[in-house]
């Protein structure tokens, strides 16, 4: 079992940056791929990007590749997401979880967090 905790969302201004962190706990971040996904309201939770258990390997959605990367510290049990460049279409509930492999499918994942709210203005 593995528990995950999202943070560092908030209100931007279109084109300005956050950094959402995603942290661990039960289990060493490390022995999991890691996932981001987001929900906007209206809409099917839709995949973000995606992480191997070192770090090597990352997916991403192809239309938020130039703005979005993300990275993970297993000394730290923790996961972020740097968004740049933001828009309003951003706006969304962003969730981390924990799969054995990387993946674009949210079936994949085991393990969730409970979601940290972003909102981008216009």
């Amino acid at each position: 079992q593995v528990q995950l905790v999202e943070s560092g969302g908030g209100l931007v201004q279109a084109g300005g940056s956050l950094r959402l962190s995603c942290a661990a706990s039960g289990r060493a971040v490390s022995v999991y791929s890691m996932g981001w996904f987001r929900q906007a309201p209206g809409k099917e939770r839709e995949f973000v990007a995606s992480i191997s258990r070192s770090g090597l390997d990352t997916l991403y959605d192809d239309s938020l590749k130039g703005r979005f990367a993300v990275s993970r510290d297993n000394a730290k049990n923790t996961m972020y997401l740097q968004m740049n460049n933001l828009e309003p279409e951003d706006t969304a509930v962003y969730y981390c979880a924990a799969a054995p492999r990387t993946s674009r499918m949210y079936r994949a994942y085991d393990y969730w967090g409970q979601g940290t709210q972003v909102t981008v203005s216009s």
